[in-house]
């Protein structure tokens, strides 16, 4: 068991820290080769596009693909976490929305078409898409008269469609840095591989590991979140013993130790807190 908790802890770093350096990278870009920040139909407009989408639909949401394996949530109830999952997702679509309207006000201004590349076709697929998914998620999970029965049904498309929409933002996020590059770069050029590229690749890295560690921390089995009647029996048996022996979905899922008091390997249940990691 702590042999696998500190592998999830340093996946967990490891994330958190190639994350929080591509959005330092984004910032950095933005100000020191294309201006800055401001609100005015320019450059320095649509620069709050890249920085929006890297923070909301890459960086905040790979946070609420994981916030449910987190061990130390573990003792809070599964609605409380159920909401922080949706509040994350909620944050993570204004945030899209308004790096869309940065980019369209740009565009206009400039006098450059809109939605003519591949990039913006699949972007705003990727953001409709997510802006379902956002419904669908909170009425099913989150509205008391939806059936337990319809949840279950649900579930595996949610989570497919959830890992399938970050890890299409990151393609889509790539495919807008080199559109960038390509387009912003003229003496010299891009091919001819000057600081701003070599910067702006470094990023594209960044944000393919961050995905790269996400995913792996989201499809972990042994650190899914235990089911509520493991996480009640702890907290009603209490004692620094039984949590050592009680917590360890981190554990190795052949270790004898993940079996239930009958004997029987754990079974997945099909009540409605079980469906929610």
């Amino acid at each position: 068991m702590m042999e696998n908790w500190k592998r999830f802890v340093v996946s967990l770093i490891a994330a958190a820290t190639v994350g929080i350096i591509a959005v330092i990278f984004v910032c950095r870009w933005a100000v020191q080769y294309r201006g800055g920040f401001a609100w005015d139909g320019g450059q320095a407009e649509f620069n709050w596009h890249p920085l929006l989408m890297v923070v909301g639909l890459i960086f905040v949401q790979g946070i609420a693909i994981i916030v449910y394996r987190l061990p130390w949530t573990w003792h809070y109830s599964k609605l409380l976490m159920k909401c922080i999952h949706a509040g994350l997702h909620i944050l993570t679509f204004i945030l899209a929305v308004v790096s869309l309207v940065a980019v369209f006000d740009f565009h206009n201004a400039a006098k450059i078409p809109n939605m003519y590349s591949l990039h913006s076709w699949v972007g705003l697929i990727a953001v409709v898409l997510y802006s379902l998914q956002l419904v669908l998620g909170v009425g099913m999970y989150l509205i008391p008269i939806t059936p337990a029965s319809w949840r279950a049904a649900y579930m595996p498309l949610h989570v497919y469609s959830g890992l399938l929409l970050f890890g299409s933002v990151i393609a889509v996020a790539l495919m807008g840095i080199t559109e960038k590059l390509l387009f912003s770069l003229k003496d010299p050029k891009y091919k001819d591989l000057p600081p701003e590229a070599v910067f702006v690749n470094v990023l594209g890295l960044l944000l393919v590991v961050y995905g790269a560690l996400i995913l792996w921390i989201a499809t972990r089995p042994s650190w899914k979140r235990p089911k509520e009647q493991i996480l009640h029996a702890l907290h009603t048996n209490g004692g620094e013993e039984e949590r050592s022996k009680e917590v360890p979905d981190l554990s190795d899922p052949s270790d004898p130790s993940d079996e239930e008091p009958s004997g029987n390997v754990r079974r997945r249940s099909f009540k409605l807190d079980d469906q929610t990691d």
